[in-house]
């Protein structure tokens, strides 16, 4: 493979398992034939020897010199693994990227809309986009190194994970009532505060024409022969059916439904009392109020997910550009690497996918992830969580990986957790969640709302209905625990999904959304559901400003 700065250098150590001092790589990236000095230094390192001093690189170097040896001789030839080619070539012109500046939406009948910014600018929403990474170089070792990167304090980091949680659920149906019981205490207690609520038996027990409240789950939706909308509301003592109409402002609002969300509504009832009759609809909501925190310090977070090593299409050349740029000095404030799911491309999860696997193993897969995990310096600490095509249990939430795969994955000392997990990284809050329920939510909302080309949008949607997956029995396959674990009952500082394979950022209500794109260019069933991937991009957070700059290694 070519060597061309000492960061290649630095990544081929790292591959065999090596640290190495800042002048041992310089050396050998200095050498006539760097290839060679490497080779013949792994060779005669010594057995227990951890970090490649520059004594030992010296001495090999030397010795080469006084034998008398060519050093012309030329490079091998590159590997899938360990090529990592110059990133000069241009940007994509017009890459398929949604940059979140729609106008805002209202959140709730009756009230004013909710603020939801997002853009290409920093003026415009703290997202700086369209820049391309440099050529990668620097030292990959352990100190600093001109124009490389300055080693973290680990002192100065900090990180508290919540969410990986132990399965206890046992499929009964005692556990299904449980788990539809805490979501509904959890999400109604944020929605009491915005109505009067009365129990649906206590509605019931009202004379005609009285005005109510109530707080519900949405068990049914559907249109009446005259076109308004009947919903049902579910509470823990019956249901009772919510009539929209039509021509009401908030009527637009039910297209936003989804089935088992929790809402509050209030109205009138019927002269009968058998049917309220809606004047405002609220959903559990982020409130408009709301200041994120953000850390005491310049330091920031890549946010990725959906590497999907194994695949024939994964991208690997782009990960090296972007580990080769993470060992530079334009990283120098990226201490913290966020992976929202799919580290590899499984195996099974979709017809055929047998055909497109470029290793067929999943415990090999999860290997040669590893290898790559090497290539990331290693003083920036790692979070992972498991998405659909991860060896995990399908349903949501998904407790992390078992001990073999962690053990497999320990290369980095990675940090791994459940899908969702909320990481407080230097006092900021970052929901990750892998986000399967995107496909729900924008299998069923209009495109306006929600669309695979603005994934940030269906994101709003979950922000807007405080769950990660409202909707069971649908394309999500959700399983009982002893709490609904899937409610953000506290509201995030930084969302952060993938899945989809789509870029997509903006703010809503001061929360930053990110869906983060994917490492793997369009397969053939891609190609097959028209989804064409946005691949390669890094999005790159500031922990003290909550500010996006986006960097394309494609």
């Amino acid at each position: 493979m070519p060597l061309e700065t000492p960061v290649h250098v630095a990544n081929e150590l790292a591959r065999h398992g090596y640290n190495a001092e800042p002048e041992a790589v310089t050396l050998l990236a200095s050498a006539t034939d760097p290839a060679g000095a490497l080779e013949r230094t792994l060779e005669t390192v010594p057995d227990d020897a951890v970090v490649l001093t520059a004594e030992h690189v010296k001495e090999v170097v030397e010795t080469r010199s006084r034998s008398g040896g060519s050093t012309d001789r030329p490079d091998p030839e590159p590997t899938a693994e360990a090529t990592a080619e110059s990133s000069d070539s241009p940007a994509p012109e017009d890459p398929s990227v949604s940059t979140g500046t729609d106008a805002a939406d209202p959140s709730d009948g009756g009230a004013d809309a909710a603020v939801e910014t997002g853009g290409s600018a920093a003026s415009e929403g703290g997202v700086a986009t369209g820049e391309s990474a440099s050529s990668a170089t620097g030292s990959g070792a352990t100190g600093a190194a001109p124009d490389g990167r300055t080693p973290a304090d680990p002192d100065q980091q900090s990180i508290a994970i919540e969410g990986d949680i132990q399965s206890t659920g046992t499929g009964e149906y005692s556990d299904f009532v449980a788990v539809f019981r805490d979501r509904y205490e959890k999400l109604s207690k944020q929605l009491r505060g915005r109505v009067n609520h009365r129990p649906t038996d206590a509605i019931e027990s009202m004379p005609g024409g009285s005005e109510a409240a109530m707080v519900g789950m949405v068990s049914d939706i559907r249109s009446t022969a005259s076109g308004h909308w009947l919903v049902e509301l579910e509470d823990t003592n019956g249901t009772f059916p919510c009539l929209v109409m039509k021509d009401r402002d908030i009527a637009d609002l039910v297209n936003e439904l989804l089935l088992d969300e929790v809402i509050a509504v209030d109205g009138t009832l019927a002269d009968d009392g058998g049917i309220l009759f809606v004047d405002s609809l609220y959903f559990p909501e982020i409130p408009r109020t709301y200041e994120p925190s953000t850390a005491d310090r310049e330091v920031e977070a890549a946010l990725i997910s959906d590497v999907h090593v194994g695949s024939q299409e994964f991208e690997a050349d782009a990960w090296h550009r972007f580990t080769d740029w993470l060992h530079t000095a334009d990283a120098d404030r990226v201490e913290y690497l966020l992976i929202a799911g799919d580290m590899v491309e499984g195996v099974g999860v979709y017809p055929n996918q047998d055909e497109e696997l470029d290793i067929v193993d999943i415990y090999e897969q999860y290997e040669r992830f590893s290898e790559y995990l090497k290539e990331v310096p290693g003083d920036v600490e790692i979070i992972m969580i498991p998405g659909n095509h991860d060896a995990v249990r399908l349903a949501e939430p998904q407790p992390a990986f078992d001990e073999e795969l962690r053990d497999i994955m320990s290369a980095h000392d990675a940090r791994i957790s459940g899908n969702p997990s909320t990481v407080t990284v230097e006092g900021v809050d970052v929901l990750m969640y892998h986000g399967v329920s995107l496909d729900e939510v924008i299998a069923e909302l209009p495109d306006e709302k929600a669309s695979y080309d603005e994934p940030h949008k269906p994101m709003y949607q979950l922000l807007k209905k405080r769950h990660v997956a409202p909707q069971f029995g649908g394309q999500t396959r959700l399983a009982p625990e002893e709490e609904d674990y899937l409610v953000m009952e506290s509201v995030p500082d930084v969302f952060h999904t993938g899945h989809v394979h789509k870029l997509g950022y903006g703010k809503y209500h001061n929360v930053l959304a990110i869906n983060s794109g994917c490492w793997q260019a369009q397969t053939d069933f891609q190609k097959s559901v028209n989804i064409d991937p946005d691949v390669a991009f890094a999005p790159i957070v500031s922990l003290d400003t909550l500010d996006l700059r986006i960097h394309d290694f494609e």
